[in-house]
């Protein structure tokens, strides 16, 4: 499919208050939206008129990539609950009622993976620091306040958690000083990471009151931002009232002597294709940031070889550089969207022995689990076991990074606790009383 550039527009958003009528030029029937509209009320829905005029190829739907990116579908939770809740809308329940039976739903759904609430955010005596996490002594993230909405939602999102309007579910702060104060008292950190929702959908004087600080703290070598604005939003950077002066605030980023690393993330080839990104492509790069780019594997979107070859080809030649492609993380709807870990491995293999040296920047696949980022290298025989070899990019422990280990295969497993252990009774990261049988 290759789109049409249409005029300019401001920003118009969704939300699940059109749900219904966007549902309808789909061509889904009442039964059909109203079992979509009971997901919604679990998981969020956000979406703008530039993906929805832009990036949806209708005439494929529901099946179209884009379309099955931010809209949700029937049966992405469970039978019951969705059942359940289709009933409470259909028969005109309070919204507290509603929102009871969802938030129920919700705790069921691991809405904060990988210790996010109780191992990664940091402390001042017995205080916990909000809107922050530090999960590895180099890096630190912080949630701007203002930025933890986005400009569309995206169905798989680890961090659904932060839109659902639960604020114990939310990770956010304007407390720059005390982000500074924490930097200067920590100087193993060398990299801050702005992260979300999306930094992006914050204007540039706002976005300047939490980056220019940063400057000025000399132990930091770089600064990133976690967006999917190139995808969702391009004109960010190009036609909006104040693009050119976020520029010219990434501009001073760089001046300043700081890398400043736009984490964009594309979930597909489409959203590169409007000339309108690769102009802001362009504009970003030209202010001495570096534009890396990564996604998670997520089945009926991107579970194919041929759809991250292309992407990474694309992200290359527009001057952007492959980084990671991310195993679907433990929350959510992880069991609708989930690739195993065997077909991930070999998607990821497939694609990378079909691009050039230069999109072998690419890592993964990559689980942000627990203990830290950790890599499927591949599918092994040893000692006449079959075994997934796998080895650590970051973790909470230094000593484990880059140490190569063992887990026996499994066809079916989708995240690291659906993993035993090969060759020994625990996993390097496991303590001596983490014991497992040898064979289960």
């Amino acid at each position: 499919m290759i789109l049409k550039e249409g005029p300019t527009r401001g920003f118009r958003a969704y939300t699940a208050k059109h749900l219904d009528d966007l549902l309808r030029r789909a061509g889904l029937d009442e039964e059909e939206r109203i079992r979509v509209r009971a997901v919604a009320t679990v998981l969020p829905f956000r979406t703008n008129a530039y993906v929805v005029d832009q990036l949806i190829d209708w005439s494929a739907v529901p099946d179209d990539p884009m379309y099955r990116l931010v809209f949700p579908q029937a049966d992405m939770l469970p039978e019951a609950d969705v059942t359940r809740l289709a009933g409470l809308l259909g028969n005109g329940a309070s919204n507290a009622e509603i929102q009871a039976a969802a938030h129920n739903v919700r705790m069921r759904l691991n809405p904060h993976p990988a210790g996010q609430l109780d191992l990664n955010v940091p402390m001042v005596g017995r205080e916990q620091i909000p809107g922050m996490q530090h999960k590895y002594p180099e890096t630190v993230l912080f949630f701007p306040k203002q930025g933890q909405t986005c400009h569309a939602y995206c169905t798989y999102c680890f961090r659904w958690a932060q839109f659902v309007g639960e604020p114990d579910l939310k990770f956010a702060s304007d407390d720059v000083e005390g982000l500074v104060g924490y930097l200067k008292d920590h100087p193993e950190v060398t990299s801050v990471l702005l992260t979300g929702g999306d930094p992006m959908i914050m204007g540039e004087p706002v976005l300047r009151r939490y980056l220019e600080p940063l400057l000025a703290v000399e132990q930091l070598e770089s600064i990133r931002i976690g967006t999917k604005s190139l995808g969702y939003w391009p004109q960010r950077f190009v036609s909006d009232p104040d693009a050119d002066d976020t520029l010219r605030l990434f501009a001073s980023v760089v001046e300043a002597g700081k890398n400043l690393a736009f984490m964009a993330h594309f979930s597909h080839p489409r959203e590169m294709e409007p000339l309108v990104v690769e102009t802001a492509v362009s504009r970003i790069l030209a202010t001495g940031a570096v534009i890396r780019t990564q996604a998670p594997l997520i089945r009926s979107i991107n579970d194919t070889p041929g759809t991250w070859a292309s992407m990474w080809r694309r992200q290359l030649t527009m001057g952007m550089v492959p980084y990671y492609m991310f195993v679907e993380r433990d929350t959510g709807p992880q069991d609708y969207f989930a690739v195993p870990l065997a077909r991930g491995y070999e998607i990821f293999r497939d694609a990378y022995a079909s691009v050039s040296g230069l999109c072998r920047t690419v890592r993964g696949p990559s689980m942000s689990a627990t203990p830290g980022k950790i890599c499927v290298d591949g599918v092994a025989e040893i000692a006449g076991e079959e075994v997934f070899v796998l080895h650590f990019i970051q973790a909470r422990d230094p000593d484990l990074v880059g140490r190569p280990f063992f887990a026996r295969y499994d066809p079916t497993a989708v995240w690291l606790t659906d993993l035993r252990p090969a060759f020994a009774d625990r996993f390097p990261f496991e303590s001596a009383a983490t014991v497992r049988p040898m064979f289960v």
